[in-house]
């Protein structure tokens, strides 16, 4: 399958192009990115085409890797899908429901296999935790932690315009419902969202099992307080998610794995588009009740 990736910012850097370069199942194909110079720059350090025109590289790949802002990503989703094109996506699918939904329709329409990259759900420890879990009945609550240094470190993310404007909720809390929802089932209600220091927020969360969780997300947590984890207590006793013993590009490298058997078998995976929009729609829903708190 030959894969070209749209982005030139630091996670492409840092894990799409190396994951897409090493994946001896793919051909990277070519970049394309809103900045050509940059473009030009990253598809030079992996010897692939650059191109300043969208068109030009869906005409020359079979799928998509999209490391771009949530609103970029969905419309550029919405257009290769509409290409023919498979689509390996990033979370948040979309920062509005109406976004990706326009992706699940598309990708539905033509047919192209979708996998959104949820970090945890493809690193071995957490992913072999995860399905354990799901495994296990009688769970009573959850507590999710997933607190980033992003704007109190020299991250470099902390000058993504999209993160600044939308915060943890909407870049760290696809991670923590990614762990949740496949163990507690589907979110009935967004009991309650609270505000807390900087742009951390709180949830509360009625799920599917008649299970609760509860969620802390920030991306201005002290440096030394940062962190995700994840614990569950019920029936079985308690529950630790454990670290990963591995970085983003393997489990990226996972990604495209699953992309490859969904594009071959035709068998959505997990985490396709459609749960994408799910997640969305659960922060959309956090987001409403965070704005009608505060007024």
């Amino acid at each position: 399958m030959r894969i070209g990736l749209l982005g030139t910012g630091p996670w492409a850097q840092a894990a799409y192009a190396p994951a897409l370069s090493g994946h001896p199942g793919v051909e990277f194909a070519g970049v394309w990115g809103r900045r050509p110079a940059a473009a030009t720059a990253l598809a030079g350090q992996y010897g692939v085409p650059a191109h300043d025109d969208v068109d030009a590289l869906l005409a020359e790949v079979d799928a998509v890797a999209v490391a771009l802002p949530p609103s970029v990503q969905a419309e550029l989703a919405v257009r290769a899908a509409r290409a023919g094109r498979h689509l390996l996506l990033d979370k948040p699918l979309g920062v509005a429901v109406a976004e990706g939904r326009a992706v699940v329709a598309a990708a539905e329409r033509a047919g192209v296999a979708s996998v959104v990259f949820f970090t945890a759900r493809f690193q071995k420890e957490p992913e072999a935790w995860i399905e354990e879990q799901a495994a296990v009945a009688g769970w009573f609550t959850a507590r999710a932690q997933w607190l980033g240094a992003v704007f109190t470190s020299d991250s470099p993310f902390a000058a993504s315009p999209w993160r600044r404007e939308k915060g943890a909720l909407w870049d760290v809390g696809p991670h923590a419902l990614s762990v949740l929802l496949p163990v507690l089932g589907d979110v009935r209600q967004v009991v309650s969202a609270a505000h807390g220091p900087s742009d951390t927020v709180h949830l509360v969360l009625d799920h599917a099992t008649g299970a609760s969780s509860t969620l802390t997300l920030s991306l201005t947590a002290p440096p030394a307080a940062a962190g995700a984890d994840v614990e569950l207590r019920g029936e079985a006793g308690v529950a630790l998610m454990p670290g990963s013993s591995e970085g983003a590009v393997p489990a990226l490298a996972r990604a495209v794995d699953t992309l490859l058997t969904a594009a071959r078998t035709g068998r959505p995976h997990a985490c396709d588009a459609a749960f994408g929009l799910r997640v969305t729609e659960i922060l959309a829903t956090a987001q409403a009740r965070l704005a009608a708190d505060g007024d």
